[in-house]
């Protein structure tokens, strides 16, 4: 049989500039989008993934001149499509039934044309499905990384299949693609479940996460929650910390200054923000720790201090300047330093939350003796290089093991997380073993395999984990303009 090769609406023209506009705001959304999952680099954006998926399988109106015989008439269609995409771009409307209705049925009316056939009417839904699910194109992508293409294609009505070589985006891709669909329709198996309302999609699913997600921070706040005390802001309220920063040290090259350790600062400024600006200030000080202590500073400055703040101590690219005498630090004296463990810490600043805005204080000395004295029980020593690697010029500042790149505190923080997690497994599957055993036949006629939502459960807080790793290392730095940390994989330069 002779296949006739009919253009798609993607070789003729989509909507360009509404697509572009769609991607670019995704990367401002920060709750409920996938790519607050987990960290993958090159991601690609939903809505460009949905528009051209889209517009790979329909039909352009040129390849039907026997629906569309004039050019005005394909233009018309051709519009007409554009407006189906433009309708489907926005996040928020994502999950709208109505308008991924619409498009499946377009989708669905250029595959039934090209069998000789017409498609499922719009008003059957589950016909629509069931028609792409069973004649449509599978859609696949050997390399899928974070799941953009997988995920768009199964939002579409398509079979989908993704793949890589990469543990880490194939987790990702499954608990997008593969592992909600496993629970469409079931109950939750928490205890706080209501049991008379009927759930839709994964909404039973994700109602578990958001409770045993909950049970997993309210019992690591019990187990460690000492390690993480709040602080009393000026007018004398208790506030919750969001940050400490912290400043490496070396002892001075100087022999004037007699061994005493100087800050690694590559910038003292806390914030920019219009009102609420505050930096740092190294104040010289013979009763303090070394001669010196930090003292967070508010108010205006000119552009000429914002610049030699934001400088911090460095004073090149290649040195830093002590603080006590100005003699230069080279990044070679302070990787040998470093590689040598007489890298030591001094806390520079505390981050609270103020209610509306940050608030910026000075360094808490009782913070800072118990968060230095905190010892973890696991350290991973396992052998970080040809990880991690060096920098570019073969220095590696201390960081040989894996453990290197956290702090005694972060330590904790992780293990316990980590063995939270498998304790949350346990408790997931007591409680689906028994809603799936009870008396009640609707709710256990529902149920997947016990072990099954277990995992899925602790899959979904397993991520957890690693965006701890990402924001809590103690290679992460600090925002001045948003007020905000940077991740420690901020770039795929490490």
């Amino acid at each position: 049989m002779t296949r006739t090769h009919r253009k798609k609406l993607i070789e003729v023209s989509i909507p360009l500039e509404a697509i572009n506009k769609a991607s670019a705001r995704e990367k401002s959304i920060r709750h409920g989008h996938p790519s607050t999952l987990h960290l993958w680099w090159a991601r690609r954006p939903l809505a460009a993934c949905r528009a051209v998926l889209f517009s790979q399988l329909v039909d352009d109106p040129s390849s039907w001149p026997d629906r569309f015989p004039t050019e005005e008439d394909q233009k018309q269609e051709r519009e007409r499509l554009h407006k189906v995409i433009e309708m489907m771009l926005p996040w928020e409307v994502s999950n709208n039934q109505h308008i991924l209705n619409a498009a499946r049925w377009e989708i669905a009316r250029s595959v039934a044309w090209g069998l000789g056939e017409e498609p499922p009417a719009k008003s059957d839904p589950k016909g629509l499905l069931a028609y792409l699910q069973e004649k449509a194109p599978p859609v696949y992508d050997p390399f899928c990384g974070g799941g953009s293409i997988p995920l768009e294609a199964q939002r579409l009505g398509l079979r989908a299949y993704g793949s890589d070589l990469n543990p880490v985006p194939v987790l990702i891709s499954k608990a997008l693609v593969e592992i909600p669909p496993k629970f469409a329709g079931q109950p939750p198996v928490n205890p706080n479940r209501d049991s008379h309302r009927k759930w839709k999609g994964a909404e039973g699913l994700a109602d578990d996460v958001r409770y045993y997600g909950q049970w997993l921070r309210d019992e690591a706040e019990r187990r460690i929650g000492n390690f993480y005390p709040n602080v009393t802001l000026p007018d004398g309220k208790d506030a919750t910390v969001i940050a400490w920063l912290w400043a490496r040290t070396v002892a001075s090259p100087d022999p004037m200054a007699k061994g005493a350790h100087v800050p690694l600062v590559s910038s003292f400024m806390l914030s920019t923000k219009h009102g609420s600006q505050a930096w740092v200030n190294v104040i010289r000080d013979p009763s303090a720790q070394d001669g010196w202590r930090f003292e967070v500073q508010h108010g205006a400055f000119s552009a000429e201090q914002e610049k030699t703040l934001k400088t911090g101590t460095k004073v090149s690219q290649g040195s830093f300047a002590c603080v006590l005498s100005g003699a230069p630090i080279g990044y070679a004296y302070a990787d040998q330093e470093a590689n040598a463990g007489r890298m030591k810490k001094r806390l520079m600043a505390v981050v609270a939350d103020g209610g509306r805005q940050r608030t910026y204080l000075s360094p808490d000395p009782d913070h800072e003796s118990m968060i230095c004295d905190a010892q973890a029980s696991y350290r991973p020593d396992q052998h970080a290089r040809g990880t991690f690697g060096s920098n570019a010029q073969g220095r590696i500042y201390g960081f040989k093991t894996f453990a290197d790149y956290f702090t005694e505190r972060q330590l904790i923080l992780l293990t316990t997380f980590s063995d939270l997690i498998s304790e949350l497994h346990q408790k997931v599957l007591a409680d689906a073993l028994s809603t799936c055993s009870g008396g009640n036949s609707k709710v256990q006629n529902k149920c997947l395999e016990p072990a099954a939502h277990a995992d899925a459960v602790a899959t979904y807080m397993a991520f957890l984990v690693g965006k701890i790793a990402n924001l809590g290392s103690s290679l992460t730095s600090w925002m001045s303009d948003r007020g905000a940390f940077r991740e420690t994989f901020a770039r795929q330069g490490i």
